[in-house]
């Protein structure tokens, strides 16, 4: 029996319709990103809008669809550099944002990106215990679109969509629902703190994360919250004036997330280390053609080594050019190159580890609820840490000293944060391919367009979001309103712990007691499983420390109810699950997007606001909690009830 034809893929106006996309995306996350410090995961929006568009334009396929969102969802997820590169600026390293230095580097440090996550494909792909959340919705909408006569998972997926686009409209837009509920208990000074996000998309995504994971993130909330904090609130003297709940959430800011650091750092290594063997065989057989009477089926193929090689070469060139371009601005050509080849180095060296670290954190939470910003900040002391070493031994010699030292860290890691926010995108991708047969290296070509796509909107949106509205601790400029600037946290904190470092002001006994529970949690989970009683992913709870508790919460209440549902009836149609939960995901992420590019518009948080003014905070809010019981309620009697037909 002859071969099936290998379906139309990559085309040309798939390319045009994933750039296209881009535009949206990227701008939308930029903009989130600088005003709140949040991103939305673009992969399942991007599928569900090719699939829109496709449609309309006749002829297109389920793999065409995929390549569309796989390009789309790149391009999208590259914002994340909005973490670093504004902290140029705001340390006065750039008065603006130069295109060629801010968007070939980006490009660049996504593909490297691309190119750590072929290896890792073949290994995080494969492990049962990995769910990729985002990576299977995606897949199950692109089947309910591809097979238009499954009207009951075409059904699901649409009140799914429909009921979390409706609250996300109300609760974010119109501001009548509550978005989370906090309540706070002072005790002798100490604030304990149990708080619940009413997300509709955390809800399907912690359904998708299953049991396991979702009560390790709890575990790590509650021992922030109930445990951490208090005991940090009586070791550190309270401001005058600030009530014992707000200083619990600065302490949770300024310390315990610090704690999340270094726990998720050394889980990160622990499990960078469990794959070490099965990661050198993958590198090992991608660097080497197989024979011809060995080679893998099509949907098992990657690029061709003479072209890994090939791409590497030039991405490392170009990176390495870059940095000798920002270094060169302030020291001579010499030292500028001896600095250009070790952050070079640095790049390549921590590269793989932070593109292992964030993709196996997707693949085990969901890219929307991945920490990356945690791994940034990891990466963000290790460079600090090695740069510090090399001037010590006159490597900057020449330059202004300290403050070029911190710029030129700055911009290294501008390189691996492309290159961790792509793997934290990319595996999920590459799992939604698996699971829809796709082709690999056709795949790695459209995460390669991703990144160049991407990379072309960042720079100019960048200046224009400074030029409009500036940023909280930059310079001001001419007609720049200080009422309207954005927030940029995470800039503002890069550039404060590089510099901490190197002024020698960072506390590391907190770090050092993430590292010690870390340690802790490995040897509670190798023993848990050696017992087959399960396992509590030391990795997760690190997560579970350093997003905010609604966060972890809302997560970790998807992940009991998909295990209530199926102690209340074994039977239950998790394919049926599973489309709902998709659904819940698409309806928020496509709204959010929307509501996004609306308030960039305006320049306003919520320009659609219809709450009157003087209503207390907790007429919303509980109406959010009622909400966000009477979703799960409906949730758990879908699943209970035979499907009508």
């Amino acid at each position: 029996m002859a071969p099936s034809p290998a379906p139309r893929e990559l085309t040309w106006r798939g390319i045009v319709i994933g750039a296209l996309i881009t535009v949206v995306f990227t701008a939308s996350n930029i903009y989130l990103g600088l005003r709140i410090g949040l991103t939305i995961a673009t992969s399942i929006p991007a599928a569900v809008i090719s699939m829109a568009v496709l449609r309309a334009l006749g002829g297109g396929t389920i793999a065409e669809n995929n390549l569309v969102q796989t390009q789309a969802s790149a391009a999208g997820t590259l914002a994340c550099v909005f973490a670093s590169l504004p902290a140029l600026l705001m340390g006065g390293f750039w008065q603006r944002f130069p295109f060629m230095q801010a968007a070939v580097l980006t490009a660049a440090g996504g593909m490297t990106g691309v190119l750590f996550t072929i290896p890792l494909r073949r290994v995080m792909l494969r492990d049962a215990t990995l769910p990729f959340p985002e990576g299977v919705a995606a897949a199950e909408i692109l089947r309910a679109g591809a097979a238009r006569e499954d009207t009951g998972s075409i059904r699901a997926l649409l009140q799914g969509s429909v009921l979390a686009a409706v609250l996300t409209f109300v609760s974010t837009g119109l501001r009548l629902l509550g978005n989370g509920l906090t309540t706070t208990a002072v005790v002798g000074g100490t604030a304990f703190r149990l708080s619940m996000g009413f997300s509709p998309a955390l809800l399907g995504a912690g359904y998708l994360v299953g049991l396991e994971g979702g009560l390790a993130m709890l575990l790590g909330a509650l021992l922030t919250w109930e445990v951490l904090i208090p005991v940090l609130a009586q070791l550190t003297p309270r401001p005058a004036g600030l009530a014992p709940g707000a200083f619990a959430q600065v302490l949770w800011q300024q310390k315990a997330r610090f704690v999340g650091v270094g726990l998720i750092g050394v889980a990160a290594i622990w499990t960078v280390l469990r794959m070490g063997r099965p990661l050198l065989d993958s590198v090992r057989l991608l660097l080497v053609r197989p024979p011809a009477d060995a080679a893998p089926a099509r949907t098992d193929t990657d690029l061709p080594p003479r072209a890994i090689r090939a791409i590497a070469g030039m991405v490392m060139v170009v990176i390495g050019g870059m940095f000798f371009v920002f270094a060169r601005g302030s020291i001579a050509p010499l030292p500028a190159l001896a600095a250009a080849l070790a952050g070079l180095a640095c790049c390549a060296g921590l590269g793989l580890f932070v593109a292992a670290a964030c993709g196996y954190m997707a693949g085990l939470v969901g890219s929307s609820s991945s920490p990356i910003s945690g791994v940034t900040i990891l990466a963000a002391m290790c460079l600090a840490c090695v740069f510090l070493v090399l001037r010590a031994a006159g490597l900057f010699a020449g330059g202004d000293g300290q403050h070029f030292t911190i710029g030129f860290c700055l911009y290294a890691l501008t390189a691996i944060t492309a290159s961790a926010a792509i793997a934290n995108d990319n595996l999920q991708d590459l799992k939604t391919g698996q699971m829809i047969g796709a082709t690999p290296w056709k795949q790695e070509i459209a995460l390669l367009i991703g990144c160049i796509s991407g990379a072309v909107v960042i720079p100019p949106v960048l200046n224009v979001l400074y030029q409009t509205y500036g940023f909280v601790g930059s310079m001001p400029h001419a007609g720049m309103d200080p009422t309207q600037a954005l927030a940029a946290p995470q800039p503002a904190l890069l550039l404060m712990i590089t510099s901490g470092i190197f002024l020698h002001q960072l506390d590391w006994s907190l770090l050092a007691l993430g590292a010690v529970t870390g340690c802790v949690l490995i040897g509670l989970d190798t023993a848990l499983r050696r017992t087959g009683r399960g396992g509590l992913p030391p990795l997760a709870v690190g997560i579970g420390v350093y997003l905010p508790m609604q966060v972890s919460m809302t997560l970790a209440a998807g992940a009991l109810l998909s295990s209530l549902i199926r102690r209340l009836n074994p039977r239950a149609g998790t394919h049926r699950g599973t489309m709902i939960a998709s659904g819940l995901i698409v309806g928020e992420s496509l709204t959010g997007v929307a509501l996004a590019c609306l308030s960039a518009l305006s320049g306003q948080d919520s320009p659609l606001s219809l709450l009157p003014r003087g209503v207390p905070a907790v007429v919303p809010d509980m109406a959010g909690l009622v909400m966000f019981a009477l979703t799960c309620l409906w949730f758990c009697r879908t699943q209970i009830r035979p499907p009508t037909r």
